[in-house]
């Protein structure tokens, strides 16, 4: 079976700030080699409304409470921020950990958290498009920052499988691509990002390929294997103060060799 690396996904909504701590401190112990959280301001699921907490601020309290994994926001709506104030958050939390932050963004898509927050959702064409603005100026700022992050340059992760516009940018500007499920679906995107790469003149081993799997996902490791994943990250949520199941986490673990 081919190496690859294994992640671990806190979902922080319908549990408590103490409960996220212990989660991902207890995956670093494990072995994991990322840990991550989402870029929300509500609950994706069981239930519209419930415990929520904001996740560039937990990225900080991640550096802090960790020191091996990499880890990131798997990953940060475009829309959301200035992208130079973006750049400089980065930044810093880059050197809260030591050097270990992965710079995670897509184009943003759940609309409850524009309505609410006051951003305009406009069309998924429009997101795609100040993604694709932002990226260079992220690019640019975080040349500028002094101190620069630890990495230079900083790990760009970029989210999304859409083949015309977001594959694109990953082949133009990503140190790492995310997707989804199932190992078909998957092998048929990174296809396609292969592809972009060649048009571009990229060397497509130069971007890592990681899938967000559900726990139930982890059966089916050696299909996402063949499809070209290198990096499976397991999803988790809570609730109150029910402990993570780690246990999906761990075997990957087991089987990472």
């Amino acid at each position: 079976m081919a190496r690859f690396k294994v992640g671990a996904q806190f979902h922080p909504q319908l549990t408590s700030m103490d409960n996220l701590r212990r989660g991902w401190r207890a995956a670093e112990a494990m072995g994991v080699d990322t840990i991550w959280t989402w870029d929300h301001f509500f609950p994706l699921y069981d239930g519209p409304d419930g415990m929520h907490f904001e996740g560039w601020t937990l990225l900080a309290a991640m550096a802090c409470d960790t020191d091996h994994a990499e880890f990131g926001m798997l990953v940060t709506c475009n829309s959301y921020r200035n992208p130079e104030l973006l750049a400089d958050m980065a930044r810093t939390v880059d050197h809260l950990s030591h050097g270990r932050l992965i710079l995670g963004i897509g184009a943003g898509w759940f609309e409850r958290d524009y309505e609410e927050y006051g951003y305009e959702f406009g069309t998924a064409t429009e997101r795609l498009r100040a993604l694709e603005a932002a990226l260079p100026r992220i690019e640019a700022r975080l040349a500028k920052l002094d101190p620069a992050p630890l990495r230079s340059p900083l790990p760009l992760m970029i989210g999304g499988s859409g083949e015309k516009i977001t594959l694109r940018l990953v082949a133009e500007h990503a140190n790492a691509w995310n997707s989804f499920g199932p190992p078909a679906t998957f092998a048929a995107k990174n296809a396609v990002l292969d592809q972009w790469c060649e048009r571009i003149g990229r060397d497509p081993a130069e971007i890592e390929r990681t899938v967000l799997i559900d726990p139930d996902e982890v059966d089916e490791l050696e299909g996402f294997l063949e499809a070209g994943a290198q990096h499976l990250i397991v999803g988790l949520g809570a609730s109150g103060e029910t402990a993570f199941d780690l246990e999906p986490v761990q075997r990957l673990i087991d089987q990472r060799g």
